[in-house]
């Protein structure tokens, strides 16, 4: 089955679905990155000091402590099984878009290496291998960009095919 190019061939109806879909899935991964920006700063230390505490600085104007282990079993369980959902359902819509065979496959497939090496890293920074912080950090900013990437093609090809709300 020829799947490459047919998203643009879908009825208003399907069409309009995935938009607000899209959209509003977006819309969560985003606050979710917010959320990252709040709690860790957004780099490698941060990161570091959400996960594993900051009891031993003194310069702390937030006082944060080492996760236990089940709050880290609930993290990595629950972000694993979520993302791989949402990678899963924008990889469906993105095999219907028009796109070389190689980006599309990179599109689909780099965003489940990336959960597993950002939550799992996570986990591992949390059992102290302490470099593993860097990993997530590049990790989480390659599915951020191909998340992004994925998005901006689908919307861009429902776009500019027959308008999604025309009648």
């Amino acid at each position: 089955m020829q799947l490459n190019g047919i998203l643009a061939t879908f009825p208003k109806e399907i069409k309009l679905l995935i938009t607000a879909f899209v959209v509003v899935l977006s819309i969560g991964f985003y606050t979710g990155l917010l959320f990252v920006g709040e709690t860790s700063s957004a780099n490698p230390n941060g990161i570091e000091e959400q996960y594993l505490g900051n009891e031993d600085d003194d310069d702390a104007t937030v006082m944060k402590f080492k996760k236990n282990e089940q709050q880290m079993l609930t993290l990595v369980h629950g972000h694993i099984l979520s993302m791989s959902i949402i990678f899963f359902l924008l990889g469906l819509i993105l095999s219907t878009a028009k796109l070389s065979k190689r980006l599309k496959m990179f599109l689909i497939v780099e965003p489940f290496i990336s959960v597993v090496l950002t939550f799992g890293g996570l986990y591992f920074l949390w059992k102290d291998i302490i470099w593993m912080k860097y990993i997530v950090m590049i990790s989480g900013t390659l599915m951020t960009l191909t998340f992004s990437v994925s998005v901006l093609i689908i919307l861009y090809q429902l776009a500019r095919s027959k308008s999604v709300l025309q009648t």
